[in-house]
């Protein structure tokens, strides 16, 4: 088995973070979160020799999913993921992208397998466990590799803030509830990303974020 390596590629007007995970020897990997950009994705996995076996949706906004279905085509993969309560939201991303008023391409995705707790995805050697976190969205789900203690966290936990709650949705004490039960358990040596901006350390959000403090 060869290590565990991320990549990132910003996407759609919403600079989202389109994560794929690949091993350093066999290059296989997954995309995680294609949310649009598709040709740009398309063009990163050609570039560096990439078979992608899967593609893993923590959530089903517009900048999370709405390239997944088009990329699905393209590799002939299957969609994993999210959790079954995010279906409203994908079957309505081409209104999404209506309603935010934003320029770009957009599919409604029904995925080929649901996630709940408990479940595990994988890629070669590389084992993830699945944890439901709703709060910024009813079926977000991460992704943990307790091997590598890395975690993909979506828009649940990020580098100083916590997913918006004012969406379709969101509630921000299931949230916070998601984070405390499920995210921060993990341990505070656990290295993440997140959809939009840096990843960090559970261990250094658990003392300095803000949003926190209290839990």
């Amino acid at each position: 088995m060869g290590k565990l390596q991320a990549g990132i590629i910003p996407v759609t007007p919403f600079q989202q973070n389109c994560t794929i995970l690949f091993d350093d020897e066999t290059r296989e990997g997954v995309v995680i979160d294609p949310g649009g950009d598709v040709p740009v994705i398309e063009a990163t996995i050609r570039e560096n020799n990439l078979l992608i076996k899967e593609i893993w949706i923590t959530h089903g906004h517009i900048d999370h999913a709405g390239g997944a279905s088009q990329l699905r085509d393209a590799l002939d993969v299957r969609v994993i993921g999210p959790h079954e309560a995010d279906l409203p939201l994908l079957e309505n991303l081409e209104m999404q992208a209506r309603s935010f008023g934003v320029a770009m391409e957009a599919h409604n995705l029904v995925p080929d397998r649901w996630l709940a707790d408990g479940d595990t995805v994988s890629f070669g050697d590389h084992v993830f466990e699945v944890y439901h976190c709703p709060g910024h969205a009813p079926g977000h789900v991460i992704f943990y590799n307790p091997l590598q203690k890395f975690a993909h966290l979506g828009d649940v936990l990020f580098n100083g803030s916590i997913g918006r709650t004012d969406l379709p949705g969101g509630d921000h004490a299931t949230l916070l509830a998601s984070i405390r039960d499920k995210v921060l358990p993990l341990g505070d040596e656990v290295g993440f990303l997140c959809g939009h901006g840096p990843g960090s350390r559970i261990g250094d959000e658990r003392r300095g974020n803000p949003y926190l403090q209290g839990l």
